[in-house]
């Protein structure tokens, strides 16, 4: 078991074990504040005592008016259980209500109740009638003291009275104090078995809910452990997943990092994979023109070649020329998005005329697409949208080169997936107070669908579009991460009418937020 297990338990446990603890201390002095007001009541010189006769005297009266004999019979024999013969009820006949004899200190006593009754002198007996008109006398023998169990003795019930036998009375009578019948109540055993059963319970309740805490946490540990050895498909599942709470979050929230990881790691070794592919083709080439050429200056020391022969010594060099310069670009443009996803791209400390910017990259654009009858238009958006001019040139926040590095990559993108004979639409204008929206769209055969986001990833081509072999699907990706630099968005849509639209929203100065160093 680990460290934390315990200590929870440990807490757990101890909590509930001070909660029982104050509500067994809370119940004990309550009772004993009982205990302590019955002992008052019946305490100095027991000027009070003789009080509960007459209690259970009216109570069996008041029951026997109201309710009638049965009820009354009732409740003389529960209270036959505790106390033999503590209280008498006999009729006019003589007859007690139980059918019980009248022991010699009961027999004095109902005649001095009948007695007291015809002189109006007031006693341990009462005259009650039922409902049905039955009449009772009830009465409770003068020198035996009122006990119930669990509670203290009563104590004598009256001048000259006394809690021994009467004078003269059979000591081993079972109806008299001291006889066998008079025993004294026993203590009720302590509650081991109700303390043996809250420890037990509290044990395994504290031990439950420890273990619903600490179990997860070491399967997170196991996760972490997993991941760190390289095994990044490593997910902890629905157990987690089910919980409805911070444990269960931070389970998810583990599985979307090990994810994000694992797509992380696979996009890089794809990125590899096709650096090495872009990298060994121009190599190749270049490798077999270095060849040629060793060949020709071979055979020129060995023997001077034929005019022919001379005539392919300048094409091959060319060749070299041209792999050396497309490498130079490779490698160029991946130290670009290398440094775009480390953020050591430079301070974003220019601000930038997007217009002007727009301006010079259309006019190169089309310079160059003239040939295929290509040609890009930048045109000022007349909307009610705040249109850019020249009177009042918006300005963005950044790095010129990077920024317009992003524009020309996706202007002659265009350019070059556009039809023959079209024409690359860019437009510019203020989407609200403080974003500037720029659109790219050409007349080419689009996108699919299913690949509008992966257009924006290292080496991806698209399945449709240019025959044109030359690039090697950097030029997006470094847009994306240029736009995200400045603190924009780019997107990319297919056009109802055909052709791809590319939307890229940048921050204007002065927006809270952006992130100028």
């Amino acid at each position: 078991m680990s460290r934390l297990f315990w200590k929870f338990f440990l807490a757990f446990w101890l909590t509930l074990l001070a909660a029982n603890l104050a509500v067994g201390v809370g119940i004990w002095l309550h009772r004993a504040e009982e205990n302590s007001q019955h002992g008052n009541n019946g305490g100095e010189g027991g000027r009070n005592r003789e009080h509960h006769p007459v209690f259970m005297l009216d109570v069996a009266a008041s029951l026997f008016q109201h309710e009638g004999e049965a009820r009354l019979r009732q409740l003389l024999q529960d209270w036959q259980r505790y106390r033999p013969d503590p209280l008498y009820a006999v009729d006019a006949q003589g007859r007690e209500l139980l059918g019980r004899p009248l022991p010699a200190d009961a027999a004095d006593t109902l005649e001095k109740a009948r007695a007291g009754l015809a002189a109006g002198t007031p006693g341990p007996w009462r005259q009650a009638a039922a409902p049905d008109g039955a009449a009772l006398l009830l009465f409770m023998p003068e020198h035996r003291p009122f006990r119930v169990p669990g509670l203290i003795p009563l104590g004598p019930l009256g001048p000259g009275l006394h809690e021994g036998p009467p004078p003269g009375a059979d000591p081993n009578h079972p109806g008299n104090p001291g006889g066998p019948g008079d025993q004294p109540p026993r203590r009720p055993p302590l509650p081991w078995l109700l303390i043996t059963s809250v420890l037990v319970a509290s044990l395994i309740f504290s031990a439950l809910l420890a273990w619903t805490i600490v179990g997860p946490i070491r399967r997170l540990r196991q996760g972490f452990r997993e991941v760190a050895a390289g095994r990044l498909e490593t997910r902890l599942g629905r157990d987690f997943a089910r919980r409805k709470d911070e444990i269960g979050e931070l389970g998810q929230e583990f599985d979307a990092m090990a994810g994000q990881l694992e797509r992380l790691m696979a996009s890089q070794r794809h990125l590899f994979h096709d650096v090495s592919h872009e990298l060994r083709s121009p190599l190749a080439r270049l490798q077999a023109a270095v060849g040629l050429a060793h060949q020709h200056l071979e055979r020129q020391a060995a023997e001077p070649l034929a005019p022919e022969q001379l005539a392919q010594l300048p094409a091959t060099l060319e060749r070299i020329e041209r792999e050396t310069q497309r490498l130079d670009e490779l490698v160029d443009e991946l130290l670009t998005l290398a440094r775009l996803d480390s953020g050591t791209s430079g301070p974003l400390a220019d601000d930038i005329d997007v217009a002007a910017l727009l301006h010079s990259i259309v006019d190169d654009a089309s310079f160059e697409g003239e040939a295929q009858g290509r040609r890009a238009v930048f045109a000022m958006d007349q909307t009610d949208r705040s249109p850019l001019n020249e009177a009042a040139p918006l300005l963005v926040r950044g790095r010129a080169e990077l920024l317009g590095r992003a524009l020309e990559n996706v202007i002659r993108n265009g350019i070059k997936f556009t039809a023959p004979n079209t024409q690359v639409t860019v437009t510019a204008q203020k989407d609200g107070p403080a974003t500037l929206h720029i659109v790219v769209a050409d007349a080419g055969p689009g996108v699919p669908t299913a690949d509008l986001e992966a257009i924006f990833q290292p080496f991806f081509r698209s399945t449709e579009g240019s025959s044109d072999p030359r690039g090697y699907g950097l030029g997006l990706a470094i847009a994306r991460r240029a736009v995200e630099a400045h603190g924009g968005s780019i997107t990319a849509a297919n056009q109802p009418t055909g052709g791809l639209r590319v939307d890229i929203r940048l921050p204007l100065i002065g927006v809270a937020g952006l992130n100028l160093t």
